[in-house]
């Protein structure tokens, strides 16, 4: 499993500073806390959605951000699948030229990850026809995995991918994440602020609070079997 190495300082103009820094070698990787904690800002600059005041960024032995030396690679030349809340598809697209997107821009490298193969793990067969709009929040998540998988990434990011979700289609959508990460394991950075969450799916959590990371660890560990003062599902 490659080594995701990840620093940086950023600063916001309504004065909120991110100043974190982690490393891991974790299938999944947990950014978990509460809401403005500074999860989806860390996740972005991975992505190199932002560019931080200061920072490195290093997946292996490649170097995607590097402030000191003046590297800083666009996100296109990352090998990154993105999973955003809400999915973000195309809406005039049908779900199979969804996924074909995905597939149409990935890595150089022919990986094992195929549209056939996507469309059996997730379940998607019946709807390759469909527009975004008719399908179930959960499906749009499905397909937006998929898209995400197709880009043969190196690095999958996922930014709550369920929590617009409700508890039965949440499960669902996890026993299919959980099935992706078991066929292709690959290293996944996955933000959540519910630890119940977390505690299924990750081997690492990587714990903010108002944009420091204040705990790293297994989550037994950090989260232990129930929730914790700084969890925010027993406030």
């Amino acid at each position: 499993m490659s080594r995701l190495e990840v620093s940086c300082r950023l600063g916001y103009p309504s004065g909120f500073q991110l100043e974190a820094a982690f490393a891991t070698n974790a299938l999944v990787t947990a950014l978990f806390g509460p809401s403005a904690s500074g999860k989806t800002s860390l996740l972005s600059v991975i992505a190199g959605l932002r560019r931080p005041l200061e920072g490195r960024v290093r997946l292996g032995d490649q170097v995607w951000l590097d402030s000191a030396a003046g590297i800083a690679l666009p996100p296109e030349a990352r090998r990154i699948g993105y999973v955003f809340q809400e999915g973000l598809l195309f809406p005039h697209l049908s779900v199979r030229d969804n996924l074909l997107y995905g597939w149409r821009r990935r890595g150089p490298g022919a990986g094992p990850i195929t549209l056939a193969r996507v469309v059996q793990v997730l379940e998607l067969e019946e709807v390759l026809s469909r527009p975004p709009h008719t399908l179930s929040g959960g499906q749009r998540q499905r397909v937006a995995l998929g898209r995400a998988l197709l880009r043969n990434p190196e690095l999958l990011l996922l930014d709550e991918p369920v929590a617009s979700l409700d508890e039965r289609l949440k499960l669902r959508v996890h026993d299919y994440l959980e099935q992706a990460l078991r066929e292709w394991h690959i290293p996944t950075v996955y933000v959540s602020h519910d630890a119940t969450d977390v505690r299924r799916l990750a081997q690492l959590v990587v714990v903010l609070n108002q944009g420091r990371v204040t705990a790293v660890g297994c989550p037994a560990d950090v989260l232990g079997r129930k929730s914790n003062p700084g969890d925010p599902a027993a406030s």
